[in-house]
């Protein structure tokens, strides 16, 4: 791990044959070679803090021409949960190792070209745990180790240490409790006057607030209101049947906000989310813009109501279930085709929407068939004469297509199922897709609410 700094140290042709000189010479190549030792450091760009969503650069230096080592990373969530991802490198000539330059070797959690692999391969140490960042004021601390490889092993010697914060808050975004009402939200607000696209991110059947993804998307310039439907302060603790009274309450909220641009707001869900997106933008006055993420255009999971109107849920079957050898569910087959038979009632009225649709689809995702529910919502549109929307479908990608860099999540416990369910995806072309979404979604929002495209 040590190198000489050959030219600064003296020549040989200094030596004479007298011994004195010989002792004196002897003496100051031990002094210079010492001076010329360079430990190996690692170094991050940004240098101390980044935001979630942004590109990390990782290098490290000080390393003897083309050494082997290998990168641990690791962070702890506010539960304690440890991720952990490692990878294989060999520096260049220089003893240099640049992730954005270098690709990883074979037997880590990911191997090729991936400057952010180490980030998107994080794995949980406890099984069937998802990332999950809940308060979005504290950063996550990346820690990354330096280690020396002997073999196909790390030796544990730790030849260099570095610690990284991953932020969620951008500088001047404004984080704000909203009370109002029977509204229970938070309001990301961008720095300056405004007014802003706004937009209203809905959560899944994980309930809460979405606060991790809503405050990044606010960091581009939107105003962001993540908000909650239950399992939040006093809202039901249970998904029990919902009213669509209660989300016109947000969006008028939203739409008479001082520092929203009008006239008309996005929606952003995913999974159940997604359904009451459509929901939404199908009766309530004011969306224009509509993003689904691995939603379905079906209502799924309890009724939903609206003044007089009644949409029951989407039914299920419970023999469809697979389980592999390891007990964990495979429910992709578990719901019925909501276009046959009474199961059609479930259908949400997508055709009534004012607004413009992007469906974001994982291919690969084994919580239900997205693809089919945006193909048909696509049939649906266009047969009333409306715009076909836009679809954007990533082969291998799975259920949580989350921002960029958030690791996959394969399988964790699925709240309506109350056992651990497989979600899909395939981790380098998952990781890809994020990225790719997480652009096209503020593009969509951009075009759509702002009538120019995101600099990004």
């Amino acid at each position: 791990m040590l190198r000489i700094c050959l030219s600064q140290c003296p020549r040989r042709t200094s030596i004479v044959s007298f011994g004195g000189w010989r002792s004196v010479w002897a003496q100051r190549a031990r002094f210079s070679v010492s001076a010329c030792v360079m430990e190996p450091r690692l170094s991050f760009s940004p240098p101390d803090k980044s935001l979630f969503d942004q590109p990390l650069a990782i290098s490290v230096e000080g390393l003897r021409p083309e050494q082997e080592i290998g990168l641990r990373a690791s962070l702890e969530d506010e539960r304690g949960e440890r991720f952990e991802s490692q990878a294989f490198y060999r520096a260049d000539g220089e003893g240099r190792l640049d992730l954005q330059r270098l690709p990883a070797l074979e037997g880590g959690t990911f191997s090729g070209l991936e400057p952010m692999g180490l980030l998107w391969s994080l794995q949980p140490l406890k099984p069937h745990r998802r990332l999950v960042k809940r308060d979005v004021e504290r950063p996550f601390r990346l820690e990354l180790e330096v280690l020396e490889r002997l073999g196909a092993s790390l030796s544990g010697r730790v030849l260099a240490r570095g610690s990284h914060e991953r932020r969620f808050l951008g500088n001047g975004v404004k984080r704000l409790p909203v009370r109002e009402g029977n509204i229970r939200a938070i309001l990301f607000q961008p720095p300056g006057e405004g007014p802003f696209p706004g937009i209203i991110q809905i959560p899944g059947t994980g309930g809460g607030v979405p606060e991790s993804s809503a405050c990044l998307i606010a960091n581009h310039g939107f105003a962001v209101l993540a908000l909650a439907y239950y399992g939040y302060e006093d809202l039901p603790k249970d998904m029990e049947e919902l009213h669509l009274e209660y989300f016109e309450e947000a969006v008028n909220y939203m739409l008479k906000h001082p520092v929203v641009k009008g006239p008309g707001i996005g929606v952003l869900g995913h999974s159940k989310g997604g359904d009451l997106c459509i929901s939404m933008a199908s009766f309530l006055k004011g969306i224009t813009a509509i993003v689904t993420i691995n939603g379905s255009i079906a209502n799924v999971g309890t009724t939903v109501r609206y003044k007089d109107i009644t949409i029951p849920p989407l039914g299920i079957n419970i023999n469809r279930v697979k389980i592999d050898q390891n007990g964990i569910f495979d429910i992709i087959d578990v719901l019925n085709n909501p276009l046959e038979g009474t199961d059609r009632q479930s259908l949400i009225p997508l055709e009534k929407a004012e607004g413009r649709f992007l469906f974001i689809v994982g291919m690969d995702d084994h919580n239900w068939k997205s693809q089919f529910f945006a193909n048909e919502a696509a049939k649906r549109l266009q047969a009333h004469g409306k715009d076909k929307p836009g679809i954007i479908c990533y082969p291998e990608a799975g259920h949580y297509i989350e921002p960029p860099y958030t690791p996959l999540c394969p399988s964790s416990v699925h709240f309506l199922v109350g056992k651990t369910v497989v979600w899909g995806g395939e981790p380098r072309a998952h990781a890809a897709a994020q990225v790719d979404a997480w652009k096209q979604i503020q593009n969509f929002f951009h075009e759509t609410l702002s009538d120019h495209k995101s600099k990004i």
